[in-house]
């Protein structure tokens, strides 16, 4: 693919690939702790350096990732690689320092109606319950990432004043997390948008060197709001190997953007990521096969029909 960079956009993304957590935690296939470990390894192979391995949430709520314990205790761990886990809780930290992890992320709501349904808490009473959990990890040396869902719209209240957004997101990082990641939950985002949120974190205070995105595909719009979020300085994007997953409190949240797509798009720029496309989107077939169910992404589909 011969490149067509663009004026104002970064030379390099970081892409933070959620497909082990985000993505296996909303399929109702159970992966063996085996197919998870090979599968985080093969992404590692890909060029990915940061894969976020897995969460600590009550096995109840999450079954699909009951297993946190087992697979961070037998999967190989790649040189230079990062491999965060999301924590909800004090309960949750506690199992994070016992696997010997060394990042985390802690997962927020812009909306009271989600923070009810995903944390069983109000907004204020979930930033009480991260408050310790940051602050532990923190002293323990750990880097904290911090997640807002909703930021947007939510399916329960409709569209998201950014007000609000920025209000959750300030206090979020006033608890000492590292890096913010921007939610579309449920995909209702679009280019304006994205570019009006950025804009209001950085003049609440909050770097753009802080912040990520993390966009889900319902209407179309990932791939145009990854763009915008680039030409507002963003260098962090979320991403799911082979576009799957969504979100289990929320029924209205289709896959994530595909990480071979958001690659596509950022080579076809001249943007540096790392990642070997068709190593990974072979990594993405692979995974599909033992969902049972083809790859969402564009990109990997396209491939597989040249093969």
């Amino acid at each position: 693919m011969t490149p067509f960079p663009l004026e104002g956009l970064p030379e390099r993304v970081t892409i933070y690939e959620v497909g082990p957590r985000d993505g296996l935690q909303n399929e109702k296939a159970i992966v063996s702790v085996a197919d998870k470990a090979e599968f985080i390894a093969r992404l590692a192979d890909a060029g990915l350096r940061t894969i976020e391995a897995t969460s600590f949430v009550h096995p109840k709520w999450v079954p699909q990732l009951a297993d946190a314990e087992e697979l961070l205790g037998g999967m190989t761990r790649a040189e230079g690689v990062r491999y965060p886990v999301l924590v909800p809780n004090e309960r949750g930290l506690d199992r994070a320092l016992a696997s010997g992890v060394t990042e985390i992320a802690v997962f927020g709501s812009a909306t009271e109606s989600f923070a009810r349904r995903n944390l069983n808490r109000t907004i204020d009473e979930s930033l009480a319950m991260f408050a310790p959990v940051v602050g532990r990890a923190r002293e323990a040396g750990l880097w904290v990432r911090a997640y807002v869902s909703m930021c947007f719209g939510d399916p329960w209240e409709g569209e998201v004043p950014i007000e609000q957004v920025v209000s959750v997101a300030v206090r979020l990082m006033e608890l000492g997390c590292s890096q913010l990641s921007l939610g579309d939950t449920i995909g209702v985002g679009t280019p304006g948008h994205v570019t009006a949120l950025i804009e209001a974190l950085i003049e609440a205070g909050i770097g753009v060197d802080r912040l990520a995105v993390h966009f889900h595909d319902t209407y179309g719009q990932a791939l145009a709001n990854t763009l915008a979020a680039l030409r507002c300085g963003v260098t962090v994007v979320d991403a799911s190997a082979g576009g799957i997953g969504g979100c289990p409190y929320a029924e209205s949240a289709t896959g994530n953007l595909a990480t071979e797509d958001l690659v596509w798009m950022l080579h076809g720029l001249g943007i540096e990521t790392g990642v070997d496309l068709p190593k990974l989107a072979a990594v993405s077939r692979w995974m599909a096969a033992r969902l049972g169910r083809p790859s969402p992404s564009r990109v990997v589909q396209a491939l597989s029909s040249k093969d």
